[in-house]
């Protein structure tokens, strides 16, 4: 079965910062190839939504999140069967506090 990607608002904003942020230390080269790599890890979501490990470190939640790795960066993503898509919701540096990660979850999906 084929299922959209789509990127939450959030997950946009968050692989513009990551582009500005190596433009700025690097170079736009730099920043380019890391987004599109980024962006190409997405791909394979289409046909095996399920290629990504659950992520444990999101906790208290009723929704299975799951990730992919590129570089330094977890890709991480739910899959909505009912819509027909996989929701890229945010793209987390793993060189942070990893407890940060659920901080950051519970803002986006808080307890209802």
């Amino acid at each position: 079965m084929e299922l959209t990607v789509y990127w939450t608002r959030f997950a946009e904003n968050k692989l513009e910062d990551i582009f500005e942020y190596y433009k700025f230390k690097a170079n736009v080269f730099v920043a380019e190839k890391l987004v599109n790599g980024l962006l190409k890890t997405s791909i394979g979501l289409v046909n095996n939504p399920k290629m990504g490990q659950i992520e444990g470190l999101i906790i208290d939640q009723s929704l299975e999140f799951r990730y992919l790795i590129h570089k330094n960066y977890k890709l991480i993503y739910l899959i909505d069967y009912l819509m027909n898509q996989v929701e890229i919701v945010n793209i987390f540096d793993c060189r942070q506090n990893p407890e940060k990660i659920n901080e950051i979850h519970k803002s986006i999906y808080p307890k209802k």
